[in-house]
């Protein structure tokens, strides 16, 4: 399954990257896989989703939690929480 993925902000900063397109493994169901898959590309890729509280989805626009079902085509997007004031 094909997917789009945007890093924003520190997510993008500390990566390096700000987006790419990847074919996914059939076990990654859920936004909590594909996080659990980043992970595990190494060092930068471990700290920047080790902590769930500091990053925040979108899939199509939408902000969504960690459960939530991936298809083909979706465009995942990973920031930091959003601050005001």
């Amino acid at each position: 399954m094909r997917v789009k993925l945007f890093y924003f902000a520190k997510v993008r900063e500390t990566l390096g990257v700000d987006r790419e397109e990847i074919d996914l493994a059939g076990s990654i169901q859920t936004v909590a896989d594909l996080v659990g898959f980043l992970k595990s590309r190494g060092s930068a890729w471990h700290t920047t989703f080790n902590e769930p509280s500091s990053i925040r989805m979108a899939v199509n626009q939408e902000i969504v939690e960690d459960d939530h079902a991936i298809r083909a085509n979706d465009e995942i997007a990973f920031f930091p929480p959003i601050t005001g004031g």
